[in-house]
């Protein structure tokens, strides 16, 4: 039981990356973020990423999404070190 509930949290955090990869992706192609699916991404995505807006652009380039990425796979990572020691007793 408990695998599967870490299973499905492991699922989620992978599909919540996911979305903010084509989220950012998005931004190549005109009017993308007019679209339903890209205000739906918007929506979950944006609440996120916008922790991040103090990092300056450097040449141009935001590289806060990446940023973001990256504290979620800690956050993945240490949520699952404290639940893994938690569960083992």
């Amino acid at each position: 039981m408990i695998s599967f509930l870490f299973t499905i949290l492991n699922w989620g955090f992978e599909l919540y990356t996911f979305a903010i990869i084509v989220y950012v992706l998005l931004s190549w192609f005109p009017g993308a973020y007019a679209t339903s699916f890209g205000q739906f991404l918007a929506r979950i995505c944006e609440p996120y990423l916008r922790l991040f807006d103090f990092i300056p652009p450097i040449f141009g380039l935001s590289f806060a999404p990446v940023v973001a990425i990256i504290v979620l796979g800690l956050v993945q990572y240490g949520l699952f070190g404290v639940l893994s020691t938690v569960t083992s007793f």
